[in-house]
């Protein structure tokens, strides 16, 4: 092994390492390698910016553009409207709603297609008072499957596709992931369907269904003791309010002083601010019997600024929202101090600091403040998808046939050949803003950024693994692992590698990493390359054992009242069997 070597799997190492922590944004973390092979020699200063110029990255950006205009032309909201009917059945309802995200998630963006299915899967499950556990995470994993069957579903696909142009002189098709992934879709979306739900665990599965408001199991929020309370005086342990399974003082604070560690024996005094976590009737009760008062962030200024009837308003915090990794005071000023944060919900981890020294996070579900009337507006500002119910937006359905035909269009030209499919979608962008379907306002309002610049910072490093030698290391170490055995065995561990890594890091990333690692391979031992190229495409999407590996499981977490442990009770089974169906199909469409 070479210095270069040793130098390029340091790195890359690290960047594994930070990308499962989660501490930094994936984004930062492509950048900090990209900077490190730059300084180290391993990428040429003239290259290293040549991964943002690259058609898989272009083409990325295009999909989630189209995925906008395709949301506002209405095409998802009437599907969902016609399927309405279909939910008064717990099977009937996930299939419905999962059919409807899968099919989309093939020709959209497969995290739009979930964020428009979601509020309308929020509000079936309350109208037939189902919990939303149920509902979600085939909502969820529906998208993953859906987007495995076409090019532009997942950035896995488009960057496989554009491996393969550079080393057989033209890329995958929209439709060459289409007879595998088909197959993958429908076993897996029968699996789910019909079994898939019923591995979550019971807790969660009888959960009450969404209301209006109030809907996350474990909300923190805090409760000021106020002067004159019949609580003051009183033991924390001797208040018969909160000795009960629903509710846990977890922190005491004064003013806006830290949050400090409760004795059952501390005597409560007017002022006292508890810091509390639990079901939310239990926390309403308490702002009824007790008069406990509820704390929000809400200022002097917030009063000033707001007039009218201000509401409340659940929503979940997104991928590549704006408020990932920042605090209160910068929602403060995003929104012109017009939104206050009533409480804040987070499934992955318990929750003890104040709410002002929180750092929000994809998935929270926040309780938000504010006018009614600029509520919407702040939600999209924030990058927040409002979990109350919605009326369906089937005022622009005059334009869906106009956007499908567009899209159909695109997908024609780019389809026969007569233009690359990444200028067919530019060409389509640039008819649905000379229609109005997409408002100029809205043109970037959709691209998911640090995705593109997480994309276009690790090509340069996935070439620096193949310059230095590195991925033909990588592949004969796996080609010698496997000697002797049958190519199927060969194709399954890049399978499962794949599979693997993209439960731990983004699956744009693992794309990145393991494309040239496969070709590499498929050279080593002689075969076609395709076989290869399609088990990382479907390896990459395969996400499904953890909340951190695909952006569609984040968004369902906090609304879905999930654990950390939820989602391998469910995708293990599911990875199996994907193996199982993969494998054989990928060697019938793709002899290696």
């Amino acid at each position: 092994m070479t210095t270069e070597q040793v130098f390029i799997f340091t790195v890359l190492g690290g960047a594994l390492i930070l990308f499962a922590w989660g501490k930094w944004r994936y984004d930062v973390v492509g950048l900090v390698a990209l900077v490190i092979v730059v300084i180290a020699g391993l990428v040429p200063p003239s290259e290293a910016f040549r991964g943002f110029s690259n058609a898989a990255v272009i083409t990325v950006a295009a999909i989630l553009v189209i995925t906008q205009a395709l949301k506002n032309s209405g095409v998802v909201d009437l599907m969902a409207s016609r399927l309405i009917p279909l939910t008064d059945h717990t099977i009937l309802h996930i299939a419905a709603l999962t059919g409807v995200v899968t099919v989309a998630s093939a020709f959209m963006n497969n995290v739009g297609a979930l964020a428009l299915m979601l509020p309308v899967a929020l509000a079936t499950a309350g109208k037939h008072e189902r919990s939303p556990a149920i509902l979600l995470m085939p909502l969820a994993f529906g998208s993953i499957l859906g987007g495995m069957t076409t090019m532009i579903g997942t950035p896995p696909n488009v960057i496989i596709a554009n491996y393969r142009a550079e080393i057989a002189g033209e890329p995958f098709t929209m439709f060459d992931f289409s007879p595998v992934g088909v197959a993958i879709a429908v076993v897996g979306l029968a699996f789910v369907i019909l079994l898939g739900w019923r591995l979550i665990p019971k807790e969660r599965q009888t959960q009450n269904a969404p209301q209006q408001l109030f809907e996350i199991d474990e909300y923190l929020t805090e409760m000021q003791i106020p002067e004159g309370s019949p609580l003051i005086g009183q033991p924390l342990s001797s208040v018969e309010a909160f000795d009960t399974d629903d509710l846990e003082v977890i922190g005491l604070a004064r003013g806006s002083g830290r949050a400090i560690d409760t004795s059952p024996r501390h005597v409560l005094t007017g002022g006292d601010i508890l810091i509390v976590r639990g079901d939310p009737a239990a926390v309403k009760s308490l702002t009824g019997k007790q008069g406990l008062q509820l704390v929000t962030s809400a200022t002097p200024s917030f009063y000033e600024l707001t007039s009218g009837d201000l509401t409340l308003m659940e929503g979940v915090v997104i991928p590549g929202s704006p408020l990932d990794g920042r605090d209160l005071q910068y929602l403060r000023r995003r929104t012109g101090n017009t939104v206050a944060v009533v409480a804040l919900a987070r499934q992955s981890r318990p929750l003890r600091r104040r709410l002002r020294r929180q750092k929000f996070k994809a998935g929270d579900v926040l309780l938000l403040q504010g006018a009614a009337e600029t509520m919407t507006e702040n939600f999209s500002n924030l990058g927040l998808l409002p979990l109350a119910e919605r009326g369906l937006a089937l005022e622009q359905t005059r334009k869906v046939g106009l956007a499908l035909a567009v899209f159909a269009g695109a997908i024609a030209i780019g389809v026969a050949g007569f233009l690359p499919i990444t200028v067919a979608f530019l060409c389509a962008i640039v008819v649905y803003l000379l229609t109005g379907i997409l408002p100029v306002r809205d043109l970037y309002k959709e691209i998911d950024w640090p995705i593109i610049v997480l994309l276009g910072a690790m090509i340069p490093v996935g070439r620096a693994l193949e310059t230095t030698g590195a991925t033909a290391l990588i592949a004969n170490s796996i080609v010698d692992l496997t000697s002797g055995l049958p190519m199927p065995y060969v194709l399954a561990l890049v399978l499962i590698v794949t599979m693997f890594l993209s439960d731990i890091i983004n699956n744009v990333a693992t794309a990145v990493i393991m494309a040239p690692i496969s070709i590499s391979i498929a050279s080593s031992v002689g075969a076609n390359p395709d076989p290869f190229l399609m088990a990382v495409a479907v390896g990459a999407s395969c996400a499904f054992l953890t909340p951190i590996g695909h952006q569609s499981n984040t968004l369902v977490m906090g609304p879905g009242g999930y654990q950390f442990t939820d989602y391998w009770r469910v995708g293990l089974p599911l990875e199996v069997l994907i193996v199982i169906v993969a494998i054989p199909m990928i060697m019938v469409v793709w002899p290696p």
